[in-house]
C-alpha cells in the first residue's frame, strides 16, 4: 500500500477556506469534509486537511500559530509549467490570498509565493530539468 499524507492546515472558516482553494483548482473528498475538516485533494496520496481551530486543537493538543507573527510551515508544491505556476498564483491572489516573496526565475527553478486566506504560506515552482 502507497503512503498517504494528510497535511493538517488550521483555518478560521471552513467554509471560506474550501471556497478559496476551490477556487484555485482543488477537489475535495466529500468523504472527508464535514463540518469540522475539508479534504483537500492535492493528488493521489496527498491532502490537505483543513481543519477548525476548535478541531485542530484536539488533533495537536495545542494551540494553533497566530501566522500573521509566527509561521508553523511552508507548503511546496512542484508543478508541470511555469504557466501552470502563474496560473495557481494568480487564482490565489485573486480569489483573497496575498502575494509572499518575490517571483524566483533561475535556470533551475521559476517559483512564486502566496499566502491563503488564513496566512499559511504555498510557494508553487516548476524545476524544468
Amino acid at each position: 500500500m502507497a503512503t498517504k499524507i494528510f497535511v493538517n492546515l488550521h483555518v478560521s472558516d471552513l467554509g471560506a477556506a474550501i471556497d478559496f482553494f476551490t477556487k484555485l483548482g482543488f477537489a475535495f473528498d466529500t468523504n472527508l469534509t464535514g463540518e469540522e475538516a475539508g479534504c483537500m485533494i492535492i493528488d493521489d496520496g496527498i491532502y490537505a486537511l483543513l481543519v477548525t481551530e476548535p478541531f485542530f486543537r484536539t488533533v495537536t493538543g495545542r494551540e494553533p500559530v497566530d501566522t500573521a507573527t509566527a509561521q508553523e510551515v511552508a507548503l511546496a508544491l512542484e508543478l508541470d509549467s511555469r504557466e501552470r505556476v502563474d496560473e495557481l498564483a494568480d487564482a490565489a491572489v485573486a480569489a483573497g490570498g496575498t502575494v509572499a516573496g518575490e517571483t524566483q526565475d533561475e535556470d533551475f527553478m521559476y517559483s512564486r509565493g502566496f499566502r491563503d486566506l488564513d496566512g499559511h504560506l504555498w510557494n508553487v515552482l516548476h524545476m524544468p530539468l
